[in-house]
């Protein structure tokens, strides 16, 4: 039986990687097709077309279990994606900088997280939260 394991045990490792390798796929395609229908819109024309090209690609290699074809779409698919994220995130950096009133207006945010000239008295405007580590002391002494 160990003579037979040991027969088999290239075939079975590349049994296994073939298989990995096409769910990594398919999970890639899920992932991306989800992430189009929630993202798509706020995504460059562009860069929405080469992720639907690579998206295209990968689907094909999918379909055909072609492991070379496979590695390179999903490396094409993920370079796609990280140059759209990179986008998406330079878009939201700018939107936060002017902020929804533009620089100096009255909806700017102060450096004390509250109104001009005072504390944060405002009921309800607890937009900053700050996580703290606390220790419990007991007082013994009754």
């Amino acid at each position: 039986m160990k003579e037979e394991a040991a027969a088999n045990a290239e075939s079975d490792k590349k049994a296994k990687e073939e298989t990995d390798k096409v769910n990594a796929a398919d999970g890639l395609i899920f992932q991306s097709e989800k992430q189009l229908k929630e993202y798509g819109d706020k995504l460059s024309q562009d860069k929405k077309e080469a992720i639907l090209k690579a998206l295209s690609d990968l689907k094909d290699a999918h379909k055909e279990k072609d492991l070379a074809k496979i590695d390179a779409t999903m490396a094409v698919l993920n370079t796609a994606w990280q140059n759209a994220s990179e986008e998406m995130y330079k878009a939201a950096q700018e939107s936060a900088k002017g902020g929804p009133s533009g620089p100096g207006g009255e909806g700017q945010a102060h450096a004390d997280g509250g109104q001009p000239g005072g504390e944060n008295t405002q009921p309800g405007n607890d937009k900053e939260v700050t996580d703290v580590d606390f220790e419990e002391v007991k007082d013994d002494k009754k």
